[in-house]
This record gives structure tokens, sequence and C-alpha cells, in this order.
């Protein structure tokens, strides 16, 4: 099987990001965007998802986390779909349901080439460490927009907001690498348009 690896960098006066993923890797990764939690929640998204993920960003925290954090969704679904190409054999379809502790989040993705995000997440603290948790959704509406995908994202018991933010990035991680996967009875674009 041919490497799905891509590296994607995106250099604004807001940012400057290098990200590399392997979408058959084993779940090793070298974080550093700068945000601690954020990186603790990509690094979940890459061990639980198994996929080798190399980051590094250099952004205006100084102003907030805003651009770091949406930046670095948009390369990472630049990555994504690079990686993916013509999507010829993958499942396409990803789900998953994932408990921690006293929280459950659903991820369900469609890699469909029309983008859209449903989000259904409240959080009742304002940050997260250094991380400002309105900027989970901006995130996901990023990899969204950029890798074209349908992603469906909802809490469905709440609790720590911690749990809830980690149960989101490691759901999502394990939704996509069921939709990345290769389906072996196919050797095509799984779509009645022939296309993603």
């Amino acid at each position: 099987m041919e490497a799905r690896i891509a590296t994607v960098t995106r250099k604004t006066k807001e940012t400057d990001i290098t990200l590399t993923i392997n979408l058959d890797g084993r779940g090793q990764n070298r974080i550093q965007t700068g945000i601690p939690f954020f990186d603790h929640m990509l690094d979940g998204f890459a061990r639980h998802g198994l996929f080798d993920l190399d980051v590094t960003v250099n952004g205006d925290l100084e102003v907030d986390s805003h651009h770091t954090i949406e930046d670095t969704g948009i390369v990472l679904g630049q990555a994504i779909s690079k990686a993916l190409g013509l999507k010829t054999g993958i499942r396409r379809y990803g789900y998953f349901i994932l408990p921690m502790d006293e929280t459950l989040a659903l991820s369900a993705i469609d890699l469909s080439g029309r983008p859209y995000l449903k989000y259904d997440a409240c959080f009742t603290v304002h940050m997260l460490g250094t991380m400002d948790t309105e900027m989970i959704r901006e995130f996901f509406q990023a990899v969204s927009g950029s890798a074209s995908m349908n992603l469906h994202m909802k809490i469905l018991e709440p609790g720590n907001n911690h749990h809830m933010a980690e149960a989101l990035f490691k759901s999502f991680g394990k939704a996509l690498d069921m939709a990345v996967s290769k389906e072996p009875r196919i050797n095509e674009v799984w779509s009645t348009k022939g296309t993603l």
C-alpha cells in the first residue's frame, strides 16, 4: 500500500505552522503549539487515531490562542485531504462513541468532499489551562472546512470540562481512523458520483 503521508506548511503574519501526518501510523507524535492543553488534546487525537503526527506552531500567543488553534485546524485538515489523495478504496464513513469517566462523546464523519460541522458541546469554564474552550469548536470547524469533511460532534453526557474536551478529540481520532481505513472489498471511490 502506498504511504499516506502529507506535509503542509502555512505561514502568515499570525502563525508559522509545519505539520506532517501519517494516516497509517502507530500514534507516535511530536507536538509543539505553545499551548500545553492543546498539545495534550492533539496527542490524544493522534495516539488514539493511530496517526503519526508532527506539529510545530509559532503563533501570536501574545494576542491570544485564537490564531494558533484555528490555523492548526486549517493545516491539519489540508494535510488529511492531501494524504488521502483521491480517497480511493477508503471506508469514507467513521464514527465513535467514547466514554471518559462520567463523560460520553460522539464523533461521526463522512469524507464526502462537502464541509459541514454540527457541534453540540457546552463547557462551563472559559479556559482549560491556557486554551480558551470556545476555540475547540473553532478548531473542528477549521478541520472540517479545509478537509471538506462532514463532521458531527456531540457531548452525550456532560461532566468535567477536561474530560469533555479530551473525549471530543479522542473520539474524533477514532472516527477518522475508521473513515480513512481501507475497505478491501472495493478499489474505487465509494460514491455514486464516482468522486469525493
